[in-house]
């Protein structure tokens, strides 16, 4: 794995980590507020549910190093025009 992938996969579990945590937090705090007269449990477990969340979602993109994040997608233009038109080469699909 090269430094730039490996910085890239960094970059996206502390992203994720950092949108659960807060997610977690903020739904925490909303049933603290309304459900449970002000406790502190609910904005633990919350913050505990976005961070169990984030670590197995850093360790799963951690040991599957051949997933595609589907930044890159191939379109294929000549495909379109084989069921359009019926005098189209077959043999010579051209994929940007």
């Amino acid at each position: 794995m090269s430094d730039s992938e490996l910085g890239r996969k960094w970059d996206r579990c502390l992203a994720d980590a950092v949108v659960k945590i807060g997610t977690g937090f903020g739904l925490g705090l909303v049933f603290s507020l309304t459900f449970f007269k002000r406790r502190m449990w609910p904005l633990a477990f919350g913050s505990g549910m976005g961070l169990g969340m984030a670590y197995s979602n850093c360790q799963h993109d951690f040991q599957a190093p051949y997933l595609l994040h589907g930044k890159y997608v191939k379109v294929c233009t000549e495909l379109i025009f084989l069921f359009l038109s019926p005098e189209s080469p077959k043999n010579s699909l051209e994929c940007i």
